[in-house]
């Protein structure tokens, strides 16, 4: 998919950040997150729908918004590969998760969502004056902690044993920036 019509709203050197929750890409997302590998990762572990986004969204749009997505565009090649933002945002506490999906494989393991994730997290604390972004994981999505820890994510919880993986329990990680940590590790990423 290209995205020659839609706006940009974060620009960055290899990707670009457009708004979310288009409702013309609803069979994209069902694709990235009913593939056998994200799933394996994220612990999708029921088919999902284009339906099922479409409700998502609208829950999304109404009241206080708890959530926010941004496409995640490959700039040289001019295709949309995943997704990335904010869930479970707590505007009174200033703290918010980060999710994201690489959703397109031959785009995965070339540091693309680890600048996506650098571009939504720099929106987070200077836009939307986050004071404290999370992220969580399992064990075995190595990719991912690697991603948080380039970010200079720390490990902040482990909970032992908290997934049932291919056989067998698995832990779950939860990382953690704070506003002050990024304003530092900002200046090597963007």
């Amino acid at each position: 998919m290209e995205h020659e019509d839609i706006r940009t709203f974060i620009s960055g050197k290899n990707v670009d950040l457009l708004p979310g929750n288009n409702l013309e890409h609803l069979n994209l997302y069902a694709k990235w997150d009913n593939d056998q590998e994200t799933r394996h990762y994220a612990r999708n572990v029921f088919p999902i729908l284009p339906e099922a986004y479409k409700k998502w969204i609208e829950e999304v749009k109404s009241g206080t918004p708890w959530k926010l997505d941004f496409e995640i565009c490959d700039k040289a090649d001019k295709k949309i590969i995943g997704h990335v933002g904010f869930n479970h945002i707590n505007w009174s506490d200033r703290n918010a998760d980060i999710g994201m999906v690489i959703g397109e494989p031959e785009y995965r393991s070339k540091d693309l969502g680890t600048e996506a994730a650098a571009l939504v997290m720099d929106y987070g604390f200077n836009e939307l004056n986050m004071f404290k972004i999370g992220c969580g994981m399992y064990e075995i999505n190595v990719g991912s902690w690697k991603v948080a820890e380039k970010l200079g994510m720390h490990r902040e919880i482990v909970y032992k044993e908290s997934a049932w993986v291919d056989g067998k329990y698995v832990d779950e990680y939860e990382y953690c920036i704070f506003y002050d940590e990024w304003k530092e590790k900002r200046k090597e990423l963007l």
